[in-house]
């Protein structure tokens, strides 16, 4: 199977749902398992949120946001591997920013930089964590330290 890319121009997403559970009689070890299953079989992005429920009972909102395709795969997840008896779920737009990748020079090697463009205009920029955080590691450095060396290789100091 050939995976396609997104579209990395600046566009709006009609094709989104965001499904939601309310979690109280869930064991916290469950939770990373979950959400790395509903990752791997395609969803955008997942997150927890702690609330209260009824009687006053701690509990877990899981919210995810996945393309309409992905729908019955999520909820199999959901149902098979959560304690909800019920997800909610209804149709989002995403507003996706044009992405651009650039490498930029450090004394410890090259780091790409993401730049999110909003009317062309660059209005987001990060640098991938995960070769930073290769860096940091490989030259036993903070993390931190590499991101300044980006920034200032941008010619920003952030």
């Amino acid at each position: 199977m050939v995976s396609q890319l997104p579209p990395s121009n600046e566009h709006l997403d009609n094709q989104m749902v965001k499904m939601e559970v309310n979690l109280d009689d869930i064991p916290g070890e469950w939770l990373g398992y979950v959400m790395d299953m509903l990752f791997e079989a395609g969803a955008n992005d997942v997150f927890y949120t702690p609330i209260y429920m009824k009687k006053n009972r701690p509990g877990v909102l899981l919210q995810l946001l996945c393309s309409e395709k992905h729908i019955n795969t999520m909820k199999e997840i959901l149902f098979k591997e959560t304690t909800t008896l019920g997800i909610r779920y209804y149709p989002l737009t995403v507003h996706r920013l044009e992405r651009k990748f650039r490498k930029v020079t450090t004394m410890w090697g090259p780091v790409t930089v993401k730049e999110g463009m909003y009317n062309g205009q660059i209005v987001q920029c990060a640098p991938e964590f995960e070769e930073c955080k290769s860096i940091a590691r490989l030259h036993d450095i903070p993390v931190k330290k590499v991101y300044e060396m980006v920034w200032k290789a941008l010619g920003r100091e952030e």
